[in-house]
């Protein structure tokens, strides 16, 4: 697998990515996926952020995965994981742990300074997605923002991790 920046031209492949994912959209927006969802991928972020990137992961010549990284969100130093989300076809074979390493030496490379990883958890969504950041070594700040997408009204919780972890199992660069 190897991960490379993605431009908006890679919008149709990471539409494709969202689309066999449906249930998470479900979850997170109470609705399918939209039918630009692979564009505004690259244009959506908050203000005040160093570089937003959007990587694909690909096995051979196939998206198998898409991550968008905020750089210095919401602070100087940390890379806010925005999306990570593996293609349904290649399902639960470890991917989205190797997508996440990948992240780490990409964050290194583009963010030298950076030490922290962070990323929310909306509520609608923890089920699935809360024991898979636990194992990666992320924990709750236990800040909590309210959330709010199409029809889903939640909250988002916080969760954080040292980009680098030598004791633990995620590779840390």
């Amino acid at each position: 697998m190897r991960l490379t920046l993605l431009t908006t031209e890679h919008a149709s492949v990471v539409q494709e990515v969202i689309e066999s994912q449906s249930t998470y959209t479900e979850r997170i927006s109470g609705s399918a996926p939209g039918e630009h969802d692979g564009e505004e991928l690259f244009a959506i972020g908050p203000d005040g952020i160093d570089a937003k990137l959007v990587y694909g992961a690909w096995q051979r010549d196939r998206l198998v995965g898409v991550v968008d990284v905020l750089l210095g969100y919401p602070r100087k130093h940390v890379a806010f994981i925005g999306l990570l989300m593996v293609h349904g076809a290649v399902g639960r074979g470890g991917y989205g742990r190797r997508i996440h390493e990948a992240v780490i030496d990409a964050v290194q490379v583009r963010d030298p300074d950076a030490d922290t990883l962070r990323l929310a958890v909306v509520d609608t969504n923890a089920d699935q997605a809360a024991p898979f950041w636990r194992a990666l070594g992320y924990e709750p700040t236990g800040e909590v923002k309210p959330y709010s997408n199409g029809t889903v009204e939640s909250v988002a919780r916080l969760w954080e991790r040292p980009l680098v972890m030598p004791d633990h199992p995620a590779k840390s660069g």
